[in-house]
């Protein structure tokens, strides 16, 4: 009995029409999904900006944004993020990022970290 293989035989003119096809949907995907984007805030508007660690190094990304809204900083140490909380003193104070995140998802446009680089990971992977 001969032994059919499992893989499907594609020649390179087919390959080449498949992957023209799917590279079409993705950029038409892509030019959707910007129009709306784009549709949802004007260019003047102020982005509604959340920090994850409002100490120490956020200090400069505070300063550089200030002229955003400031909706939500979270620290877990509030002695060190007491500038920032007394420089922004409408934001919400949170000091855990998932609570924030959770209470505030609906309000946030952007979120910046500026925690130690083992809390990178986990804080981005939730603000998305």
């Amino acid at each position: 009995m001969a032994r059919q293989s499992s893989t499907q035989h594609v020649n390179r003119r087919d390959f080449l029409r498949r992957s023209a096809a799917l590279g079409g949907v993705a950029t038409l995907a892509g030019f959707w999904s910007s129009r709306s984007a784009a549709a949802s805030k004007s260019a003047n508007e102020k982005l509604n900006v959340a920090f994850v660690g409002s100490g120490g190094q956020a200090g400069f990304s505070l300063e550089n944004l200030k002229g955003q809204n400031i909706v939500a900083l979270c620290d877990v140490d509030r002695r060190r993020a007491a500038q920032a909380f007394k420089q922004f003193p409408k934001a919400k104070r949170y000091p855990d990022f998932r609570k924030m995140l959770d209470d505030m998802h609906r309000e946030i446009d952007a979120v910046v970290v500026c925690t130690p680089d083992h809390m990178h990971a986990p804080a981005s992977i939730r603000a998305m």
